[in-house]
């Protein structure tokens, strides 16, 4: 499978102020993202995920190390040209319209005339804000202006969709539109890296994930590799009689093993949470 990104040892070090001191704000960092699939970047504040990002993007010079997009160096016109980026807080011009919005960021990547045009009506419907595409976004909630950023970031149908906390202070049914558009670029063949603290949104859409800490990549592979324990099995059984449970208990003594825990299967909170505002809703 061709690779979207490609990080080779790549370290940035910044100088502290005043002082004579080195930040290490990423350390020894190699990874890679294979075209169309979805890769979640974790770790808590400080642990150098946006760092990763500008490099990447090409905002930042790694002090050693590579970073590449599509066999491309990060720098360069031409892994740019197939990134679309929407930050963490986004900023846009208040008093222009969604549509004058993507129109404008159109033009900054090339788009003109009816092409433009077009692109802009299948974007809006894409993020469903076409009954708002007239207003101005400066009125926008926050999950509408997370939508309209994330047109904005694929307004040049790039291959590799790069997403700082995409879902950040939005609440859940916003949230789960935003997951949904997620899984749609996934269809549509796009590369999608992501960094989010919403671990259960990271296990619903993201392939494989790694993990950072003060700088290092400790660890990274699929989601069922990570989230399953090895020396467990785990069986779901619907319509169990009482006797058919004891067998089942009597059974794993017999054989050795050891019971850890019997109980029914619960959803998230977040599903629970959707289910009852939806059904309050009609």
């Amino acid at each position: 499978m061709p690779v979207a990104v490609s990080l080779k040892n790549i370290t940035r070090i910044y100088p502290v102020p005043l002082r004579r001191e080195k930040l290490v704000a990423v350390r020894d960092l190699s990874l890679e993202v294979q075209e169309g699939e979805v890769y979640g970047l974790l770790g808590p504040n400080g642990s150098g995920k946006s760092t990763t990002l500008k490099m990447l993007l090409g905002l930042v010079t790694p002090t050693s190390g590579t970073a590449e997009v599509f066999g491309h160096d990060s720098r360069a016109f031409a892994a740019r040209s197939e990134v679309g980026f929407l930050p963490e807080n986004p900023y846009f011009y208040k008093f222009l319209t969604a549509e004058e919005t993507l129109r404008f960021y159109g033009k900054l990547c090339g788009l003109r005339g009816a092409k433009l045009e077009s692109r802009i009506t299948e974007l809006l419907a894409l993020v469903g804000l076409e009954d708002a595409r007239h207003r101005r976004v400066g009125s926008y909630s926050k999950g509408m202006l997370q939508r309209i950023g994330l047109a904005q970031a694929i307004v040049q149908d790039p291959r590799l969709v790069i997403l700082d906390e995409p879902t950040a202070g939005v609440d859940p049914s916003g949230s789960r539109q935003i997951r949904d558009l997620i899984l749609g670029l996934k269809e549509r063949g796009m590369t999608v890296l992501l960094t989010s603290h919403l671990l259960e949104q990271v296990q619903e859409v993201c392939d494989r994930v790694g993990i950072m800490a003060r700088g290092r990549l400790l660890r990274e592979g699929s989601l069922e590799k990570l989230v399953s324990v090895d020396n467990q099995t785990q069986f779901v059984v619907e319509n169990a009689s009482p006797q058919l449970a004891a067998e089942i208990e009597a059974l794993v003594a017999k054989s050795g093993a050891h019971l850890v825990a019997t109980n029914r299967p619960q959803r998230s909170l977040e599903k629970v949470f959707l289910e009852v505002t939806s059904e309050a809703s009609k």
